[in-house]
């Protein structure tokens, strides 16, 4: 087989800086779930592009943040694990943020890590260049970076030049994956996924931290789409079972909403999703459980776990 240019990439970065808007942007398709909440992504979700100059496989990881739960540290072991296993790091940071005792952390993370690390500066877009040039002038100073660029992971700013210069840094090796491949999650985590993405964009507080989906049923059926039987006119649906985890009965209440008004905008608005990906029709059915602590139950972490 031709060799070419191919390795894994791992974006990381503190939480919210932008990572799965840019994994999302690079493939040109959505794989990873986005959320203006703090750590949206708990599992490491590859990524692959394939181009005729190679395979670019991006690792989409958990923000780096300091752990609390048995949640947060299976997060953070996802994030070793591809600091020590891919060919390029690219760390994304937020210059809309100020820097903090975050970014302090990450850095401290990887001062120690001999593979090349990229610094791209997200969200150039919606801030005066002389902002961006400070920002370069503090980091320079901070970490050895093969490469700094500024970017829009939303717009689309400089990832032309991003993808070039990952190729410039990969290894020459056989493809991993094959040209159709594009992520390595299962449908039942993506739609697990979707659902979670959905619960997140109308909850607030602590709501997002205990929250998590697990698929129950996914099958398909074929139903008659007219009166005569004998008609051949069948469509396919797809049904799909889920349990939305959370901590308390009072969370369980504001997921569930008044009269049951949010989980149905939930339920709602992820069917339309999932009928845009499957094109069919979905039947959803939610449902809201109260698991006490359960980002320390390793029973319920595997479980959840186990969908990808």
């Amino acid at each position: 087989m031709t060799k070419m240019k191919v390795g894994y990439v791992a974006l990381i970065g503190r939480p919210n800086v932008g990572k799965s808007t840019l994994l999302n942007k690079m493939l040109g398709q959505k794989v990873a779930i986005t959320s203006d909440k703090p750590q949206t992504t708990r599992i490491s979700i590859l990524g692959i592009k394939t181009t005729q100059k190679g395979q670019i496989i991006f690792v989409d990881n958990p923000g780096i943040h300091k752990p609390l739960h048995n949640l947060n540290k299976r997060m953070m072991s996802f994030v070793y694990s591809a600091l020590e296993t891919s060919n390029l790091i690219n760390l994304l940071i937020d210059v809309t943020l100020k820097f903090g005792h975050g970014d302090e952390f990450v850095l401290e993370t990887l001062k120690n890590i001999s593979t090349p690390i990229f610094l791209l500066i997200n969200k150039v877009d919606i801030v005066k260049k002389e902002k961006i040039l400070l920002l370069i002038d503090k980091y320079k100073d901070l970490l050895n970076f093969k490469e700094i660029i500024p970017i829009s992971a939303l717009k689309g700013t400089n990832l032309d030049i991003l993808e070039d210069l990952t190729y410039d840094n990969l290894p020459e090796a056989q493809k991993i994956f094959s040209d159709d491949e594009i992520s390595d999650q299962s449908q039942r985590f993506l739609f697990s996924e979707i659902v979670r993405e959905k619960v997140l964009s109308h909850v607030k507080q602590e709501l997002p931290f205990v929250t998590a989906v697990y698929m129950d049923r996914l099958e398909d059926e074929i139903k008659d789409s007219s009166p005569n039987a004998l008609s051949g006119n069948k469509k396919q649906v797809q049904y799909i079972n889920a349990t939305i985890f959370v901590e308390k009965e009072t969370h369980r209440r504001i997921v569930i909403g008044k009269q049951g008004r949010l989980i149905k905008t939930i339920g709602t608005q992820a069917r339309q999703e999932l009928e845009q990906i499957l094109g069919k029709r979905v039947y959803l059915d939610l449902w809201v459980k109260v698991k006490e602590n359960w980002r320390d139950s390793p029973d319920v972490l595997d479980l959840i776990e186990s969908q990808k």
